[in-house]
């Protein structure tokens, strides 16, 4: 049996509560601006990186294309997002943020930075928190699909 080294399964049970436990978290500030984090994560890249397919929209926030549908509809429902047809490719339907959902965004972005900088980064020292910084990024490469 491949087991981890004792200090390896020690950093995987500290890691471990920060996976689940910070999502939760955040998801509990956003609430106090009607919406949850998944919610906030599709605002978050509308906003911020201009995805705009449903199926880039689903792969850069993790959700599968059928949840995504499902928070896109309460999103469409707020008057926050309109979903249309690619005019270049009609088997694709494009995802934007209305004037509504921008201000929503906005409004919601201090709300979860304060969270971020309260759980994560007011925990650490500049030093630690460009520590930690490189170390995800190594990770993420391994976990991202779209690196070599």
């Amino acid at each position: 049996m491949d087991e981890l080294a004792p200090a390896q399964a020690d950093t995987w049970g500290s890691l471990l509560p920060v996976l689940l436990w910070l999502p939760a978290a955040l998801e509990g500030r956003l609430k106090q601006h009607g919406l949850s984090h998944p919610e906030f994560l599709i605002l978050w890249c509308l906003a911020e990186h201009r995805e705009r397919t449903m199926s880039s929209l689903a792969e850069r926030s993790r959700v599968t294309p059928s949840h995504l549908s499902r928070i896109a509809a309460r999103l469409e429902k707020q008057g926050w997002l309109v979903r249309t047809t690619d005019p270049a490719d009609a088997r694709c339907t494009i995802a934007s943020l209305t004037p509504a959902g921008a201000r929503k965004y906005a409004e919601a972005v201090p709300t979860y930075n304060k969270a971020l900088r309260e759980h994560v980064f007011d925990q650490l020292t500049a030093e630690q928190a460009e520590q930690l910084g490189g170390i995800t990024a190594l990770i993420a490469r391994t976990l991202d699909p779209h690196t070599s």
